[in-house]
C-alpha cells in the first residue's frame, strides 16, 4: 500500500527486524560470512550482531548492490546514491573481505579503502563432462517435454531408442551419437536487465541466413535455462522467429539435470554484462568445469576468466557472435577445429574445484586470526 518508496522503506525495515531477531537467537558465531549483494539491510544487521556478540564479520563481495539497482533506476537516482553510501560505509566496518576478481580487489581499495583477498569462483565437483550413456538418459527425459530433444528422422536400426542427439541399441545397450545430429548450444540466465538476449537472437538469425546461403553448418538446438522477470518478454520475441534450421527452448531444469546438460552441450554462450564491470559470470565457471567452450560478451575484467582463443571466444555484438558460431561449427562434429581445441585446453587446465580453492585461500584466514 502507498507509494513505491514507502513500500521499499517498510520492506527494508521489516527485513532488518526479522534478520536481527533471528541472528540474536542463534548460538554465538565466531565469524559471520556475508555475501554481498544483496547487502541492504544485511550488512548493517550483520555488523550490529558482530558488535553485540563479539564476532568477526567477513564480507564476500560478488558485486556492488548499488550498480545492480542503477540498471533499473539510473545511476543518479536518490535510492541508488543512498545505497552506494550505505554499502561503502558498512563495507569499511567489516573485519575481513573476500572478492571475486583482482579488478574488484583494486576497486575496493581505491574507492573504499577496503583490503580484500581475491577468491575466484570455482565449479563444484559435480560440474564435469557427462558420459554418453547419461547424456542419452537426459535427452530421452527432456524429449518427453521439449520438442527439440525428440528424434526427427528414422533410424536404420529399428530396435534403437533415439533422441535428437543420441541413439541406444536395445540389444547391446550401446549408446552412440546420432548421425547428422544438430549442435547443442546452451545459455543460462536469470532473465534480468544485465543480460541482453536480443544479441543472441540476432546472431541466430544471421546463422540461419548462413545456412540458407549454402554454407555447410549443422542445425542448432539452442537451450536457454533459468527463471526471471524478463523471461516472458523474450519468449514473445522467440515466438515471432520462424527458423528452419534452429530450434529454441527455454526450460526450467531440475537442479541435478543442469550440470548434466552443461556436460553434454557443444558450446556455451554467456550474455552476462557486469553492472559494475568487476564481477565474473558464475555460469561460465560452471561451463568450464564441464570442459564446455564458451562464447562470452565482452566487459572489462572478463579476461580474468575467459582467455580469448584459448578456452573460448569473446564477442562485442551480435554480428561478431554470428561469425564465431559459423567459425566454431564449420567442422562440426569432427574432432578437429577450434571448438575441439578449446575443449582439449579446458581438459588440460585441471582447474581447482570450489572446496580446494576455499581450503587454499580462505581457510588460512580463519586459522591465523583465531
Amino acid at each position: 500500500v502507498g507509494p513505491k518508496i514507502f513500500q521499499y522503506v517498510v520492506k527494508v525495515i521489516a527485513q532488518a527486524v526479522q534478520l536481527l531477531y533471528t541472528m540474536l537467537r542463534i548460538d554465538r558465531p565466531s565469524y559471520i560470512l556475508l555475501q554481498n549483494p544483496p547487502g541492504l539491510p544485511s550488512i548493517a544487521v550483520a555488523w550490529l550482531v558482530c558488535l553485540v556478540r563479539r564476532s568477526k564479520l567477513i564480507i564476500d563481495w560478488h558485486n556492488y548492490g548499488y550498480t545492480i539497482m542503477s540498471l533499473i533506476h539510473g545511476r543518479n537516482h536518490p535510492l541508488v546514491q543512498i545505497a552506494k553510501w550505505y554499502e561503502k560505509l558498512f563495507g569499511r566496518l567489516s573485519d575481513y573481505n573476500l572478492c571475486v576478481t583482482s579488478a574488484m580487489k583494486e576497486d575496493l581499495w581505491k574507492k573504499c579503502n577496503i583490503k580484500a583477498i581475491t577468491l575466484y569462483d570455482k565449479p563444484a565437483s559435480y560440474f564435469k563432462e557427462t558420459p554418453l550413456e547419461l547424456q542419452h538418459q537426459l535427452y530421452m527425459k527432456l524429449a518427453k517435454v521439449y520438442e527439440p530433444f525428440k528424434a526427427h528422422t528414422e533410424s536404420v536400426n529399428s530396435s534403437a531408442e533415439r533422441s535428437a542427439f543420441t541413439e541406444m541399441d536395445h540389444k547391446n545397450r550401446c549408446v552412440t551419437k546420432a548421425r547428422g545430429r544438430p549442435a547443442l548450444l546452451i545459455s543460462s540466465t536469470s532473465w534480468t536487465e544485465d543480460e541482453d538476449f536480443s544479441v543472441l537472437l540476432k546472431a541466430l538469425e544471421d546463422y540461419e541466413e548462413f545456412i540458407n546461403e549454402g554454407i555447410k553448418l549443422p542445425s542448432l538446438v539452442c537451450v536457454i535455462t533459468g527463471k526471471g522477470p524478463l523471461k516472458e518478454y523474450y519468449n514473445q520475441l522467440i515466438d515471432k522467429l520462424h527458423f528452419k534450421h534452429i530450434q529454441i527452448c527455454t526450460p526450467w531444469l531440475e537442479a541435478e539435470d543442469y550440470p548434466l546438460l552443461l556436460g553434454s552441450a557443444d558450446l556455451g554462450v554467456c550474455l552476462h554484462k557486469s553492472s559494475s564491470g568487476l564481477d565474473l559470470p558464475m555460469k561460465v565457471v560452471d561451463m568450464f568445469g564441464c570442459c564446455l567452450p564458451v562464447c562470452a560478451i565482452h566487459f572489462d575484467c572478463l579476461h580474468e576468466l575467459v582467455k580469448h582463443n584459448e578456452n573460448g571466444l569473446i564477442f562485442r555484438d551480435s554480428n561478431e557472435l554470428a561469425e564465431q558460431l559459423k567459425l566454431l561449427f564449420l567442422d562440426f562434429p569432427t574432432l578437429e577445429g577450434k571448438l575441439e581445441n578449446f575443449r582439449r585446453n579446458l581438459r588440460a587446465s585441471k582447474q581447482l574445484r570450489w572446496d580446494e580453492s576455499w581450503d587454499q585461500t580462505v581457510l588460512p584466514l580463519f586459522g591465523q586470526n583465531e
